[in-house]
């Protein structure tokens, strides 16, 4: 059993604790639990009715009115306005409760009318990424669990790859990208792949925890532009260094681009450093596609 203070409920339901303490008083919308010293907490049926509540009342629709609402009156409005509701925290709450829910139906309707709205691309930057921000907020608060993390990453990459599969390259040029061995997000490769490929580029994509020696037969074999991968977690300093001296003896005139946090942190030699280009986020990578 998960149990939530009134500012874990502020954080994840980006109401605040006094408008919660409001709403509990005022109009009895949410009556918390007591511990035997009298410290109010609440649990995840509570979670689930803020967010609803929240996303009522972000819309427009008074705190007095939903009010007089039962939790079936408050499901049904909030279905019928996750369909027309543009709003971004509106958005973002649709898309918190389908996933506490595991609502696969809602989830998809909610990513496919924000990708008709403003493209692929854009809904991942401008309300994926925020959810995963709030996703990994709800971690640490225990609210969600494996389960959840798979169920998401599932929906966004298996989008990601139908967005993928409907873009055809106008360029020549070839982007190789990779996970090397140790890293294991392909979500991010995922979204690294639409990227390129919305940008016009070629793709060779060969997946997550690739070793060194495949690295160096694709590019024997296909001789691409760009080299492109992404380093989290999986080296030390010393690891990372060697590891981008070992890819840039392998290439001759292919580009080397690297994101991740270990790029972003560990300084290379000014030899090294003038082989790659490192890039710090999804927007610094569009910056340097267009640039090409």
């Amino acid at each position: 059993m998960v149990v939530y203070s009134i500012k874990d409920l502020e954080k994840l339901s980006g109401v605040k604790a006094h408008t919660l303490r409001i709403w509990e008083k005022r109009y009895n919308i949410i009556t918390p639990k007591r511990t035997p010293t009298n410290i109010r907490y609440y649990l995840d049926d509570d979670l689930k009715n803020i967010l609803n509540i929240a996303l009522l009342n972000r819309s427009g629709i008074k705190i007095s009115k939903i009010a007089q609402m039962d939790k079936p009156a408050i499901h049904k409005l909030v279905a019928e306005l996750t369909d027309v509701d543009e709003s971004f925290e509106g958005q973002l709450d649709s898309l918190t409760i389908s996933l506490l829910e595991l609502d696969e139906e809602k989830f998809i309707k909610l990513m496919n009318k924000n990708i008709e709205q403003r493209g692929c691309v854009e809904t991942m930057l401008e309300v994926i990424y925020p959810l995963l921000d709030k996703l990994a907020m709800m971690w640490i608060a225990g609210s969600v669990k494996d389960v959840h993390e798979k169920f998401v990453s599932h929906l966004i990459k298996r989008k990601c790859d139908v967005e993928i599969d409907k873009t055809e390259s106008t360029r020549d040029e070839t982007f190789l990208i990779y996970l090397p061995e140790g890293e294991s997000n392909d979500l991010s490769l995922n979204f690294l792949h639409l990227i390129i490929k919305v940008k016009g580029f070629k793709v060779i994509n060969i997946g997550k925890d690739v070793s060194i020696f495949d690295i160096a037969e694709v590019i024997h074999i296909k001789n691409p532009e760009y080299i492109f991968t992404i380093i989290n977690d999986s080296m030390d300093d010393g690891q990372y260094k060697k590891y981008v001296e070992l890819i840039s003896n392998e290439v001759s005139t292919a580009k080397i681009i690297l994101s991740g946090i270990t790029p972003i942190r560990v300084e290379l030699d000014n030899e090294l450093a003038q082989k790659v280009q490192i890039v710090a986020s999804s927007e610094e990578t569009i910056e340097m596609l267009d640039s090409l």
